[in-house]
């Protein structure tokens, strides 16, 4: 099985679909992406349409070129676009790949999707990709990311310094967290066990 291939596939449960990215979904984002919140910690902003419209194809363009699979997040209890996530830094020799990329809309934040569509993802890429590490990285100062991170079960690594310009060059620490293959088991369990509330209460 080749993750070119395998990784870009439609995810879904009760509470939310995960798609990947087509043209069709450019506007059904469009609203939610210029929210200035979403970016405060991303490595890019979008504030103005022309943002949008760049940072866009540059996400159609990392999935066309294989260096991502950028996903569209639908919401299931109100059937709206909620946000999008992404697979990257794919090394499939190694069994490894990061969840990232992650931005929700305002209305969706601390409603329990972000904990679903990384249950997803995870589940994908555990059960079908048969990974044995998945990582995360966020800012060190994204405390909300952190949380949500711990919430869901992933383990705090350290810290790497510097690690890149953010905009309006500041030099941004980079936290790494992972699942390891052998403790998702127990991740999922936890994942499925935990009321949407308690997990809304920490971020996720």
């Amino acid at each position: 099985m080749n993750w070119t291939t395998a990784a870009p596939a439609v995810l879904e449960n009760e509470h939310v679909l995960l798609q990947p990215i087509t043209e069709e979904h450019r506007a059904s984002l469009h609203a939610l992406a210029l929210d200035p919140n979403i970016w405060d910690y991303f490595v890019s902003r979008v504030d103005t349409d022309e943002d949008y419209t760049a940072f866009f194809d540059a996400s159609l363009a990392d999935q066309e070129a294989g260096r991502r699979v950028v996903f569209h997040i639908t919401d299931q209890h109100t059937g709206r676009a909620a946000g999008s996530m992404s697979f990257g830094n794919m090394a499939e020799a190694d069994r490894r790949l990061e969840i990232g990329w992650s931005w929700l809309g305002r209305d969706f934040r601390g409603q329990g999707v972000n904990r679903w569509a990384k249950f997803l993802m995870l589940q994908h890429a555990f059960e079908t990709l048969q990974a044995e590490r998945v990582e995360f990285k966020t800012d060190i100062l994204n405390e909300r990311a952190r949380r949500a991170l711990r919430n869901i079960g992933a383990v705090e690594e350290g810290t790497l310094r510097s690690f890149n310009y953010m905009p309006g060059g500041r030099r941004r620490d980079a936290i790494f967290y992972s699942v390891l293959r052998a403790e998702w088991p127990s991740v999922k369990e936890h994942l499925l066990a935990v009321p949407d509330a308690a997990h809304a209460a920490t971020g996720a």
